[in-house]
This record gives C-alpha cells, sequence and structure tokens, in this order.
C-alpha cells in the first residue's frame, strides 16, 4: 500500500514538473484583433508560470502598426516567444517575417516559406520619396532586431529593399530561422536544453522536452471579433443589415427584419471598426444610398441608380486602408452591391408610389369623389357616394337625383357642392 501511495506521488509530482507551452495561432491577416489575440496570450502564459509561448504562424501579413505592436510585446515578454511556421504549405510571409525574427526562437515546419515584406502602398502608388522613406524606416527597424536576435540581418532586408523570399531550407542554411522541425512535438525536443538569449540579454535555458500544449483560450468578444474580422464579411454584415432596416422601417411590425438588421449592421460596423478606414471610400458608399434614393425620386432612365452601383463598388474597394490581402475583394464588391442598388430602388420605388397614390381607405379616400344626391340638399340631405349612404350638406341646393362633388369630410357627415352640370 506505501509502495503505491509512494508511486502514485511520483507521478503527480512527475506530471506537475511537466513543462508548459501556451499555444496561440496566428493563421492570418495581422490587425488590432491579433494584437490583442497576442498580448492576452502572453498574460495567461505569465500568470500560469509556463515555460514558452508557441506562435502557430500561418500569415499573409497585415498592418504595419498592428506588426510593430506585436513585436514590441514579444521582445518585452517574461515568457521565452517560439514562432513557427506550420503547417506544410504555410507561410510566414511580409508582416509574419517580422514576427517570425522578432521571437526568441524562429523555426518552420518542411515545405514552408517566409520573407517579401516590402512595405505596400494602402492607397494608390507611393512616390520615389515616401517609399525610400518606408522602406529605411522599415529596414532599420528589422535590422535592429534580428541583429539582436543574433541573425542574419543583412539577409533579412532584402525582404524589404527586394521582396526577398526563402523555403525553410534556405533560411536555415542563410541564419535567419534556428531550426526546421516536422512537429511540434520535434521541436520541443530539439530545443531541450539549448541556451537562448532574451532581448535584454539574458541567457535561459528552455526544457521543453515532454511539454504540455495548453491552447489560449479565446474570450466571447475575441470569438466573435476574430469570426467576423474578415473585412469581405464586414461588409457584407453591414449591407444586409441596413436593407434589414430599411425594410423594417417602410413595413413596420416585421420585427425580424428589423432585429436581424439591427445585428447584422451592429456586428459589420464591429468587424470594419478594427479596421483602418479611407474616408474617400466611406464618402462613396454614403454617395451610393443618396443616388438610389434620388432614383426613387427622380425619373433618370437609371443614371442616378447606375451612378449609385458604380459609387458603392468603388467605395468598398476602397473601404480599407491596408494590404491587398485586408481589403475588400472586387466579387465581393459586384455581388454584394449589385444586388443592394436593385432590392433598394425596388422598395423606394414602391414607397414613393404608395406615398404619391391618392388614400382609398377612410376620409381621404372622399375627397373629390362624384355622388348623387338622394335626397334634397336645402341645404342637408342623403348622397350616395363610393357604394354608400351619408349626410351630407350642400353649400348650393341640390335636387334629387343630382351629381355632387365631395369639398370636405367633417366627422361622419360630407361637405358638398353641386357639379357644374344638374340633371332636369
Amino acid at each position: 500500500m506505501f509502495k503505491r501511495l509512494c508511486l502514485a506521488a511520483l507521478v503527480a509530482s512527475a506530471i506537475s514538473a511537466a513543462p508548459k507551452v501556451i499555444v496561440v495561432d496566428i493563421d492570418g491577416v495581422i490587425h488590432p484583433i491579433t494584437v490583442d489575440l497576442l498580448a492576452h496570450a502572453l498574460d495567461q502564459a505569465a500568470n500560469q508560470n509556463a515555460d514558452a509561448v508557441l506562435l502557430r504562424l500561418n500569415t499573409p501579413g497585415g498592418l504595419l502598426d498592428a506588426t510593430r505592436q506585436m513585436n514590441e510585446k514579444i521582445v518585452a515578454s517574461r515568457v521565452p516567444v517560439i514562432a513557427y511556421v506550420t503547417p506544410s504549405g504555410g507561410r510566414a510571409a511580409s508582416a509574419g517575417f517580422f514576427i517570425l525574427e522578432a521571437s526568441d526562437v524562429a523555426a518552420m515546419a518542411p515545405g514552408t516559406n517566409t520573407g517579401a515584406s516590402s512595405p505596400v502602398a494602402l492607397t494608390g502608388t507611393m512616390d520615389e520619396t515616401m517609399r525610400h522613406k518606408v522602406e529605411n524606416d522599415a529596414s532599420a527597424w528589422l535590422r535592429s532586431t534580428v541583429e539582436k536576435r543574433g541573425r542574419n540581418a543583412t539577409l533579412a532586408e532584402t525582404t524589404i529593399r527586394q521582396a526577398s523570399s526563402f523555403t525553410e531550407k534556405e533560411a536555415l542554411d542563410q541564419h535567419l530561422i534556428d531550426l526546421i522541425a516536422a512537429s511540434e512535438q520535434k521541436l520541443f525536443e530539439a530545443l531541450e536544453g539549448r541556451e537562448i538569449t532574451r532581448f535584454d540579454g539574458r541567457k535561459e535555458v528552455l526544457h521543453l522536452a515532454g511539454a504540455e500544449v495548453v491552447p489560449y483560450g479565446l474570450t466571447l468578444r475575441e470569438r466573435i471579433i476574430s469570426a467576423i474580422a474578415d473585412p469581405n464579411i464586414g461588409f457584407i454584415l453591414l449591407v444586409v443589415g441596413a436593407l434589414g432596416l430599411y425594410v423594417e422601417f417602410n413595413s413596420p411590425g416585421l420585427i425580424f427584419a428589423g432585429v436581424g438588421g439591427g445585428i447584422s449592421l451592429l456586428l459589420g460596423a464591429s468587424s470594419l471598426a478594427v479596421l483602418p478606414l479611407n474616408w474617400v471610400g466611406v464618402s462613396l458608399l454614403l454617395l451610393g444610398g443618396v443616388l438610389f434614393i434620388l432614383e426613387a425620386h427622380y425619373t433618370s432612365h437609371g443614371v442616378l441608380g447606375t451612378g449609385g452601383t458604380v459609387a458603392m463598388v468603388l467605395g468598398a474597394l476602397m473601404l480599407i486602408d491596408g494590404p491587398p490581402e485586408m481589403q475588400i475583394h472586387l466579387v465581393t464588391a459586384l455581388s454584394v452591391s449589385i444586388p443592394f442598388a436593385l432590392i433598394t430602388m425596388f422598395l423606394l420605388s414602391l414607397a414613393m408610389r404608395a406615398r404619391r397614390n391618392k388614400s382609398l381607405m377612410g376620409g381621404e379616400g372622399l375627397l373629390n369623389e362624384i355622388g348623387e344626391a338622394r335626397t334634397a340638399l336645402a341645404p342637408a340631405g342623403k348622397v350616395f357616394v363610393h357604394g354608400e349612404y351619408w349626410d351630407a350638406v350642400s353649400s348650393t341646393p341640390v335636387q334629387p337625383g343630382g351629381e355632387v362633388r365631395v369639398v370636405a369630410v367633417n366627422g361622419m357627415k360630407l361637405s358638398v357642392e353641386p357639379r357644374a352640370t344638374q340633371p332636369r
């Protein structure tokens, strides 16, 4: 019995002593939400006394400001950060290369690539002077990071100057990364006992063999925003929400259209709010909406509606100030804008037509209607209008059978006047 208790204690001790690694996936475009994910993962690792944080990288790049913030958090982390480009076929391009080089350990899986970090103009084309300024700034930033990590700063700079890219073997042979590993467990085994130099100069020995991998737990907000962070999805939600609210306002009582539209509109706004907006794009979207309304008011033979559709497509394409990976695709802009334009103009035309038509219900529907005097109106009597008998009063006497025109409705009594021609 005593031996069993000792064995159980040893097993529990061994389990509790197993290294712990917090894992966070960075598998999309780099934007402000990615910064939050990384910051919270590093906090979780520090609070749980984890031995390392593993970044699974598979990204086409992203925003430069967000990348700077991520690098700042990586170099300031209390826990060593391991960047691992995975799975095979994945990449750490553009902003991903900066994150890879900023990490304490840079590793890649077989069949991956990295590099191509040249800054891209957000809108239009950068002139030569601006391009040099941006490249020089990014190059100095990258050199300072790579040199501090003891890697090949000269070659790393070519990813900016010449948009160079490297396979995992080329990156290892030219000392841009530290190792190649076929899996996470092989990565941990290869790092067992390895001494690394932290960004502040401290030496630290890694013990990661047999590490317990703990995925970072996303908060509810991060789950929602991450799911809709794609600007294409955000744009679709925004348009669907606007259409739903318009339908609800024109047909009060549907409820579903208003509730669904409100939720979609807020989700779309939340999705796009974390991204840098181009106010020219926003203005074009607003102009498109105005042109749709004018098309319903005026006969332009489709000119205003076509202009609104073009403005909406251009506005969608210019809405996001970011690299191509973060912008709304042309297919999305066309497939959303054209149906939205057609539906909106159709609904607006119906609403305007209904407002212009004379009411056929209640008192307003009787105005200017022609009826027949069933009794003498001298001045009060009975008239027959719209298939109904009404009490009426006439400013001029009218004989039975004479035609009258309704000029006013006063409660349940009509004010009438004789038509120009009376029967003899």
